[in-house]
């Protein structure tokens, strides 16, 4: 027992993995980091969740649900920066806890990641697709319904919108990170302009009769939910927690970042500003508009409430910009699951082909296997199933980071130098990070928890048959073994 526990903390030379990713180019800037943070956080969630939460959980105080996730994800952000300018490599967190923790504590926060990327490229691809059909609606355009929903909805088959843009995206990466990022920051700006174009013009349709009562009386929904009062806006901090998690697809990119000391830090708390500004300024003008009651089940509320207010010309332009815009939060993620996905082979911890590059030093077998599950998954699960079941892997792997700030400390005049970020008052800090996340993953919803724990599941027995013989550490060992025999 004792030689397997010790098999499974086996922790990487950090230098190591400095040596593997040294192929990778660095090209991207602060401009870059920033534009694929605010375009992968302010993406399909600023479009869709505010309405959503408001109706099933919050109502009006919407806007504090946003305001308490942004203050975990805050939290958590600082130790994303503080890793990312440490040991700037490919695969974020997973590549992190294996250097902190070791191999297989590693490979749960990678797994975790995962899922992660997979639920959140096909979010976006559905909601991108539920926005295209909105818009596309009023000029007599129709999928049938096998063709507009995915196996998950009532008459649906696969999203075929959805599934179209998600290999769009993929072939886009497939050519390299410059044109990536040429589109990526245009696209950026655009959609922010669209954001404050629907703000302008939504606040001259606010009624204030509408913020009454601001936090409604607490009960509990049909699903065994909760509604209303402080439960209700817990309750929303779970289900809109993914709309901050952009900031986990610039670090898994950090491999790639010119003088990430200073453009990590920057690109991920930067973004992570912008981004909750914009979502409280979008939820209070929102639920402003209309009641919050108008807005349960509709995948679209932006675009809806600006056709019913009377700005149709607005609305189409605003949510034409918009289905253009989720281009970005699929190149992020995208581009951030790749990258993890070449970690795990570039380890050995699943099949060396995952792990090698093409002749442009991209890693498209990775790309490839990325997209087909996203596909997949998009095509199974319907859009509001997936929000929470992003966040449960999400905040498995942030628990796991924030507590490897304390390690990372330990080994800072040691093995590791980091002469960029550090995290402000620690220890404390890290600690409030590790609860806050515990503390949303708590609340969210008990079919997500089933799922992040048969996914779990899936992950250990991976490892156990197959990760932990073949990975880069046991070879290693073996090699040096018998090179002393």
């Amino acid at each position: 027992m004792n030689k397997l526990w010790r098999r499974m903390c086996r922790k990487e030379d950090p230098s190591v993995y400095e040596q593997k990713d040294a192929h990778l180019a660095r090209t991207l800037r602060v401009r870059d980091f920033l534009a694929l943070g605010v375009g992968t956080i302010v993406s399909t969630a600023i479009f869709t969740l505010p309405g959503a939460v408001a109706a099933a959980h919050a109502g009006p105080a919407v806007a504090l649900s946003f305001l308490g996730a942004a203050v975990v994800s805050g939290l958590v952000a600082f130790a994303y920066a503080e890793m990312s300018s440490a040991m700037p490599f490919a695969g974020s967190a997973y590549s992190w806890i294996n250097v902190i923790f070791g191999e297989f504590f590693g490979w749960l926060a990678g797994w975790a990641l995962l899922a992660e990327y997979f639920i959140a490229v096909a979010f976006v691809g559905s909601g991108f697709s539920a926005n295209l059909q909105g818009l596309l609606s009023p000029l007599g355009f129709k999928l049938p319904t096998f063709l507009a929903k995915s196996l998950g909805a009532k008459g649906g088959f696969i999203d075929i919108i959805s599934a179209v843009v998600i290999i769009a995206v993929a072939l886009l990466l497939s050519r390299g990170m410059k044109e990536a990022a040429r589109v990526e920051n245009v696209l950026v700006i655009a959609k922010v302009l669209a954001v404050i174009l629907f703000l302008v013009v939504g606040a001259t349709a606010i009624k204030v009769q509408n913020y009454v009562p601001f936090i409604p009386k607490y009960h509990v929904n049909p699903d065994g939910s909760a509604f209303g009062g402080w439960q209700g806006i817990y309750a929303g901090v779970s289900m809109i927690f993914l709309a901050y998690i952009g900031f986990d697809s610039i670090a898994a990119n950090s491999a790639e970042a010119r003088d990430p000391q200073k453009t990590m830090p920057r690109g991920i708390l930067g973004s992570l500003a912008i981004g909750v500004v914009l979502f409280v300024s979008v939820s209070l003008v929102l639920v402003g508009m209309f009641k919050y009651t108008d807005y349960a089940n509709n995948a679209e509320p932006v675009g809806w409430a600006l056709r019913q207010s009377g700005h149709a010309v607005i609305g189409s332009i605003v949510q034409a910009v918009i289905v253009l815009g989720m281009f970005t939060a699929l190149i992020g993620m995208t581009m951030a699951g790749s990258r993890l996905i070449y970690s795990f082979g570039r380890d050995l911890l699943l099949p060396k082909w995952l792990g090698k590059l093409n002749k442009n030093n991209l890693p498209n077998h990775a790309l490839l296997v990325l997209t087909i599950m996203a596909v997949i998954v998009g095509a199974i699960f319907p859009f509001d199933q997936l929000s929470q079941l992003i966040s449960a892997g999400t905040l498995v792997a942030f628990m796991f980071v924030t507590l490897g700030i304390y390690g990372l400390r330990q080994r800072e005049k040691k093995d590791i130098k980091n002469e960029g970020f550090k995290m402000p008052l620690y220890p404390v800090l890290p600690f409030l990070g590790f609860a806050g996340s515990l503390v949303v993953f708590l609340g969210i919803s008990t079919e997500a928890k089933i799922y992040a724990a048969g996914w779990f599941l899936i992950g250990i027995i991976i490892y156990f048959l197959y990760g932990m013989k073949h990975s880069y550490l046991n070879k290693e060992k073996e090699d040096s073994q018998n090179g002393t025999e």
